[in-house]
């Protein structure tokens, strides 16, 4: 079984903001939900661990795997999509200072860029190989600890799902998919799941 986990909440002072790769740390509600996942995946032995680099992740797989002894394997490739100029700006903002540039990423989801960023097809094509690599190992339990964008991506490739469609994904902070894989292919058993 594959835990495909997003990391807990951050602080963003009340803004819907475009985080991308800003480095933050997870908030006191962050912390909380990463330590319910410490406790209700206590009694599963995951044989691989893997993270992104950012901080808010690596926060989250440190805590889940507090009295572990399965080492994290911290993977740059699965960091949230780089948003260039946008990082760290309110969505109210960009939409104002760069109106014709949000309707292009209104228009084509997929392939837009935002000034100096990545496109939903660049994520895609740098997560892709990587959920695939740990997929393939002959484990019995993964838990990989990612992002929203990241997981979206990751569950529109198991659905055989266009990737334009990824905002229908809901994957709020803290939430787990699981993801059982059958010789060749996948299959979601359960997504964004809050509390269990």
């Amino acid at each position: 079984m594959i835990y495909l986990l997003r990391h807990g909440k951050v602080d963003l002072q009340g803004k819907k903001c475009f985080i991308g790769q800003t480095d933050l740390p997870l908030n006191s509600d962050g912390l909380r939900q990463a330590r319910h996942w410490r406790e209700k995946l206590r009694a599963i032995a995951f044989d691989g661990i893997y993270s992104s680099d950012l901080r808010r992740a690596v926060q989250t797989a440190r805590i889940i795997t507090e009295n572990s002894n399965t080492d994290i394997h911290v993977m740059p490739r699965l960091r949230e999509i780089h948003l260039g100029d946008w990082e760290g700006l309110p969505m109210s903002e960009i939409r104002e200072i760069f109106p014709g540039e949000w309707r292009k990423r209104g228009e084509n989801l997929e392939s837009y860029r935002p000034p100096g960023g990545e496109s939903f097809a660049d994520l895609y094509a740098r997560v892709v190989p990587v959920f695939r690599q740990i997929a393939e190992q002959s484990c019995e339990n993964r838990l990989i600890i990612a992002h929203a964008g990241v997981n979206r991506a990751i569950l529109c490739y198991v659905l055989g799902m266009p990737l334009a469609n990824l905002f229908r994904l809901g994957q709020d902070y803290g939430s787990l998919n699981l993801i059982e894989r059958k010789k060749d292919f996948f299959r979601i058993i359960a997504m964004n799941i809050q509390q269990i």
